[in-house]
């Protein structure tokens, strides 16, 4: 079966991970062959290249712009056509991809698939653009996510599929101990991470607030990874630089800005915390984080109630003093955070095993086959 991607990839964050992993795994869906089409060259462009996948150009449109709009569709169908045979399913991932090239795959006779990576709220421009036409299927990343499609598409049945997330094997203590000490932090020091787009909403400002209220002499330093990709990002995160000033955090606090080694932050460190003042529509992180024996804190509502159980985190109000009880809890009992790292490793495995959830985004493709 002819699958194609469609996406921006201008940003890079969990869609952007999800795409690039499919890439990379695809020789556990055999029966899919998958072709990728982007408007950015960008990091996802370089990463699907690594994987030996095929990427097409589609311009770089900008919805405002409708005649760069245009451009780009007509540059999907004349791709389209110039093909030997067409896709037999294009997959457009979240509101923006699929308003914007939906309309040229129609046209072209080819259906088309929702892939959505938001919750739907029914409001908004780009939701109501997205809006205007039906998907042939739609599928989302949480049970949360696909029960929001209600609010656009009514009686839309959209399917539940988890990424493939795979198990780490643990960081070795030499490299633990080397990045530790690039990123100045004593090797007695227990560290709490955050990774994540600098939006808002996944709840940096919380996340200071409540390490102000944990005890000054606990050994504790906060990673804080991710950069600014966006003007309103900058600004964001200068927003957080002076808060942690005003706070007195600073010394304790390191700003890590775009990593490409996620993975070993994570083997480094003592806790994962993104304490979202929004609910998160899936949360990757949080999975990934459980896949490296790291307990979460997050707070509860959409994707982190589906991932996040009491054996393997904790999941609080959206408060600075529930984020601090909880990590004070982590941070204070050595043993529950081994224990709770243990069962969250067993609990990723059982959610997003690559080699099951692969054979299910098979399964479901081929159902979608004529």
């Amino acid at each position: 079966m002819r699958v194609l991607h469609l996406y921006g990839g201008n940003l890079y964050g969990g869609v952007e991970r999800l795409l690039a992993t499919l890439a990379q795994d695809r020789a556990a869906a055999p029966a899919i062959a998958q072709e990728f089409a982007l408007c950015f060259r960008g990091r996802l462009w370089r990463e699907l290249e690594a994987a030996g996948v095929a990427v097409h150009p589609l311009g770089a449109p900008r919805a405002s712009r409708p005649w760069q709009v245009r451009a780009a569709r007509q540059r999907l169908r004349r791709w389209l056509r110039a093909r030997p045979a067409p896709p037999d399913l294009a997959l457009c991932h979240a509101w923006w991809s699929y308003a914007l090239f939906g309309p040229a795959l129609r046209r072209a006779g080819v259906p088309v698939g929702l892939w959505a990576h938001d919750c739907a709220s029914g409001r908004g421009w780009l939701e109501r653009w997205a809006g205007r036409h039906r998907p042939d299927r739609a599928l989302a990343l949480s049970d949360t996510m696909a029960s929001s499609l209600q609010h656009l598409f009514p009686g839309l049945h959209a399917s539940t599929w988890r990424p493939p997330v795979p198990l780490p094997p643990p960081l070795a203590p030499a490299a633990r101990a080397a990045l530790r000490r690039e990123l100045a932090t004593p090797d007695d020091a227990l560290v709490v991470l955050q990774a994540s787009r600098l939006e808002p909403w996944k709840g940096h400002a919380l996340l200071l607030q409540a390490l102000a209220q944990l005890p000054a002499s606990a050994p504790w330093v906060a990673w804080l990874a991710g950069g600014a990709q966006r003007p309103h990002e900058r600004l964001y995160l200068e927003r957080l630089r002076r808060q942690a000033d005003a706070l007195g955090l600073e010394p304790r606090l390191r700003w890590l800005g775009e990593r490409g080694d996620v993975a070993a932050l994570m083997g480094a460190a003592d806790v994962f915390c993104q304490p979202n003042t929004s609910p998160e529509p899936f949360g990757l992180v949080f999975v990934e984080a459980l896949a490296a024996a790291l307990p979460v804190v997050s707070c509860a509502g959409g994707g982190a109630s589906e991932i996040v159980t009491s054996t393997c985190g904790r999941l609080t109000e959206p408060a600075p003093a529930a984020v601090a009880a909880a990590l004070r809890e982590l941070l204070q009992e050595p043993a529950l955070r081994r224990e709770l790292g243990s069962a969250g490793r067993a609990h990723a495995q059982a959610l997003c095993d690559p080699a099951t959830q692969m054979r299910r985004w098979q399964q479901w493709l081929l159902e979608a086959a004529p």
